[in-house]
């Protein structure tokens, strides 16, 4: 709660700070109350009032939904939807452009990306790609 609602709503802290108040400006401050209280009974009301409203036009959908012999669960988007739903499709595989087997451990690449390190090896040591070539 903020500072003013907690010495508004708590009745020794509302008598202390209003203390210097004079009599006039304390009814003055009552009046105001009594006129922001007044506003916040209409806007109830008001807001009640479109509840109701609401209220009866479900309970009017639903009793056309019982005598059309209709269930919520039959709004199930798969029946009801007329477009078909969209499967991804993935993007083909690259073809591997190069492999090499160290210790029956074969690595491939497709030349894309990071260079795998056996390859940064193997062309450390002398090598050329095209000596890995598929």
């Amino acid at each position: 709660m903020s500072e003013f609602s907690d010495i508004l709503l708590h009745a020794r802290r509302l008598q202390g700070a209003t203390k210097d108040l004079s009599l006039d400006e304390l009814f003055d401050a009552q009046e105001k109350l009594a006129l922001v209280i007044e506003k916040r009974k209409e806007l109830q009301a008001q807001y009640e009032l479109e509840n109701q409203a609401k209220i009866a036009q479900i309970e009017a959908i639903k009793k056309q939904m019982l005598e059309a012999g209709l269930d919520i669960s039959d709004f199930d988007n798969s029946i009801v939807s007329d477009k078909p739903k969209r499967t991804r499709t993935r993007g083909a595989k690259r073809p591997i452009k190069y492999a090499i087997t160290v210790n029956s451990d074969t690595t491939s690449w497709t030349g894309i990306g990071r260079m795998p390190v056996v390859f940064t090896q193997a062309l450390a040591n002398g090598k050329s790609l095209e000596d890995f070539a598929v």
